[in-house]
């Protein structure tokens, strides 16, 4: 459908901006909109967002606090666990009760699509797929981002939720390749593998 036909186009200058799609990028994104800002989440990969680890588990001990405290501001971590739940438990049963702490294994893939659909039904809240490269700052205060096409977002506020994998180096035996996770680390496997098949082919 031709761009004129829209009834809805993204322009690029928001009240908040929100970098990274991880857990604390789409409670960012929720509360800031919820609140009236006009918000604009930018992640790598719209089909990962909020995507849990290897271990899909929510609470425990030190987790479990701060998902009580995210439920009291009214986030919504605590929510999608109980939607997408396939197993509780209460972790310490064993010692005395100061130290109970229930534990909820979730569906990954639920998971994901569970905080996609509350995102996508959030009224002020644009979703951008591509990758942060640059802050825009000018007299010492930032006014936005450049991604890595180029493209130029405004905001008068932005929030950077880049998760745990900046700058990442993964070891395997004597290789080491720099990685945000391990399936990126398979796709430059992949890819490292496509492009030694290439030039074979045209040798």
């Amino acid at each position: 459908m031709p761009l004129y036909f829209c009834k809805r186009t993204m322009k690029f200058k928001y009240d908040v901006l929100v970098i990274g799609g991880g857990h604390a990028g789409c409670e960012a994104a929720t509360a800031a909109a919820n609140m009236g800002a006009r918000t604009c989440l930018i992640t790598m990969d719209m089909n990962k967002i909020g995507q849990m680890s290897c271990n899909p588990a929510v609470g425990g001990i030190a987790k479990g606090q701060i998902v009580r405290e995210i439920d009291a501001l009214g986030g919504y971590m605590g929510l999608v666990t109980d939607a997408t739940a396939i197993q509780f438990r209460m972790l310490n049963r064993s010692k005395g009760p100061a130290v109970w702490s229930p534990r909820a294994q979730c569906d990954r893939g639920k998971f994901i699509w569970e905080w996609r659909t509350i995102l996508d039904h959030t009224d002020n809240l644009d979703i951008f797929q591509d990758q942060a490269d640059e802050l825009l700052v000018k007299d010492r205060k930032v006014l936005g981002i450049r991604t890595i096409w180029g493209i130029e977002i405004y905001a008068r506020t932005v929030v950077i939720t880049a998760g745990t994998f900046l700058n990442g180096l993964m070891h395997i035996g004597k290789r080491k390749w720099k990685v945000d996770a391990v399936q990126s680390l398979l796709y430059t496997i992949l890819q490292k593998v496509s492009h030694a098949m290439a030039s074979h082919l045209s040798a």
